[in-house]
């Protein structure tokens, strides 16, 4: 088999710091590079070589959707906010006040979301176990600490707050035995989730440390990882040092009898095309590993019914399967890039109708708000109201979970908070 394109690569990451190099690529004005330098100095901005030099149009960014889908842009971000950061920059104000002032306008765009802090973090005693996460009953997600970062960081990330140097509003955990304990004496916890950040920016002999001791557990059924490595660093499975020790510790959690569910992030149909991504994704599940995808709708993005269908085709022809569209968390940019309710449906519908009972596997649009995970069944008539039709496909509270209930149709709504409840008093889960 010939080598991919591109095989051979380093990775060669971008920062803040070679953003102003970067956007020399494209038509941009002096301030309209100064007001992305503002954006940036409050959104994380992280990429690398690969998804500069092989995913972007740079002869036409502003419509191309990677693009945006990396580089930060003036109007994510209100306008006077921008302002006050651009003028700090002009006038070359030291890094403790643009800091100060981006720490601001961070704390005003609700840096964790759905209770992640207050609600989901256990406790040993009275004392909360940082960079650990049980939110439902079966899964514990695990923030191992040298995974907070990514390959390239997305301009949505519901997780930009993990990326900004805050201490207080990161979560990260590098203690195996706290890890192991808790799943140890919880034998109803069947999965475990690692995330981030994105744990394949982690070294093979680091993830194995916190993968190994997870598969002396009979009660642990699954092993999932959490990952965007697949679209923006497909090298980190070819031809990285150690992709083939990587590979290797994949089939020892396939054999110990376990299911190894690589939970993929695809934003783009764009992601999908390098032949380097198909022979990751080859490579992948070779080891036995089953590639689950899954991505929010993104407005300016992905809020297109056919780039949906799409994915979703060419994600099932390389044998992965089609997992769950969300819908963008109300934090960071989220007026930037949230969808109505009702239009998300309507895309998702209409993605659906396109494709083949295999690729059905898909589930959303989904709200991944403070009771659960709440899905979008519709937009339906009961008498003479019209109301969205819900359902929550995870909860808090198993009790609920499958139960269809309703709520008054508000064409401005983007999330859960934004309804109230049609037919009854309250939601079920309130």
């Amino acid at each position: 088999m010939t080598a991919p394109e591109n095989t051979g690569r380093r990775f060669h990451a971008y920062t803040i710091r070679h953003l102003e190099e970067l956007l020399q690529r494209a038509p941009l004005t002096e301030d309209q590079r100064l007001r992305t330098r503002a954006v940036a100095s409050v959104l994380p901005f992280r990429t690398n070589a690969y998804v500069v030099d092989e995913l972007i149009d740079w002869e036409r960014p502003f419509e191309d959707p990677m693009f945006r889908l990396v580089f930060p842009t003036e109007d994510m971000l209100p306008a006077e906010d921008i302002d006050h950061i651009a003028g700090l920059l002009k006038a070359d104000a030291p890094k403790q006040e643009v800091t100060a002032a981006a720490n601001v306008i961070r704390f005003k765009l609700n840096p964790h979301p759905a209770g992640q802090l207050q609600l989901n973090v256990p406790k040993e005693g009275e004392e909360s176990i940082p960079g650990l996460q049980h939110k439902y009953r079966e899964t514990v997600l695990f923030f191992p600490q040298q995974g907070q970062t990514c390959h390239a960081y997305c301009t949505y990330c519901f997780r930009w707050a993990q990326f900004v140097g805050i201490a207080d509003l990161k979560m990260a955990n590098n203690d195996v035995e706290q890890l192991t304990g808790y799943v140890r004496d919880h034998p109803e916890v069947s999965s475990v989730l690692l995330t981030g950040g994105d744990p394949m920016i982690m070294g093979e002999p680091v993830l194995r440390r916190y993968i190994e001791p997870l598969l002396e557990m009979d009660h642990v059924e699954s092993v999932r990882i959490g990952s965007k490595a697949l679209a923006y660093w497909p090298q980190r499975f070819v031809s990285d040092p150690d992709a083939e020790d990587t590979l290797r510790l994949f089939e020892r959690v396939v054999d110990s009898g376990r299911n190894l569910a690589f939970m993929a992030h695809f934003s783009h149909q764009k992601e999908l095309e390098s032949d380097i991504v198909r022979e990751a994704v080859r490579r992948i599940r070779s080891t036995g590993a089953v590639i689950r995808t899954q991505a929010p709708l993104i407005r300016t993005i992905n809020d297109d019914a056919d780039q949906w269908a799409g994915m979703w085709r060419t994600q099932h022809k390389l044998g992965m399967i089609p997992y769950y569209m969300f819908i963008e968390r109300d934090t960071g940019p989220q007026d930037y890039f949230s969808v109505p309710l009702w239009r998300a449906w309507e895309i998702y519908r209409d993605a659906f109708s396109q494709v083949s009972g295999l690729c059905r596997t898909v589930r959303g649009p989904s709200m991944s708000a403070t009771p659960g995970k709440v899905a979008v069944d519709g937009v339906v008539e009961i008498g003479e109201e019209k109301v969205f039709s819900l359902r929550m496909l995870q909860a808090r509270n198993p009790g609920i979970v499958g139960r269809p209930f309703y709520a008054k149709f508000d064409e401005n709504a983007v999330w859960i908070d934004d309804l109230k409840p049609a037919f009854a008093d309250k939601f079920p889960f309130e």
